[in-house]
């Protein structure tokens, strides 16, 4: 066998990639559009990922979820993929962080009142 073929078979296929990272092929094809995943083309013209495209898909879904944008995310990705960064990259790091546990924050606080409304009114039905 060679190393073409050995290649070939370690890649999957779009609808694998989607099942396994909770999203739709659309989605994929997305993060593809944005230029944030990238894919191998079959003879057929089939899309052909890498299993690590499974991990990347996922984090781009909780870094949406999140709210960063494409672009934000496309910023990360070198830090995601080399492990380390420069100090701008670890400056722009520390501020989604801080962004995000804003929200956090804002979130919880939320929690803490719908948890009185509740003990409210489950002392007074």
């Amino acid at each position: 066998m060679t190393a073409t073929g050995t290649a070939a078979e370690r890649l999957i296929r779009i609808g694998e990639v989607a099942r396994a990272a909770g999203v739709s092929v659309r989605a994929v094809r997305y993060y593809e559009q944005q230029g944030l995943l990238t894919a191998e083309r079959s003879p057929s013209g089939q899309r052909r990922y890498r299993p690590e495209a499974i991990t990347l898909v996922r984090f781009f879904q909780q870094m949406y979820s999140a709210g960063l944008t494409s672009q934000r995310i496309a910023e990360l990705l070198p830090c995601w993929k080399a492990g380390h960064t420069d100090a701008e990259q670890r400056a722009m790091l520390r501020a989604e962080r801080d962004r995000i546990q804003a929200k956090v924050d804002d979130l919880q606080a939320a929690l803490d009142r719908l948890d009185e409304v509740i003990a409210i009114t489950d002392e007074h039905p």
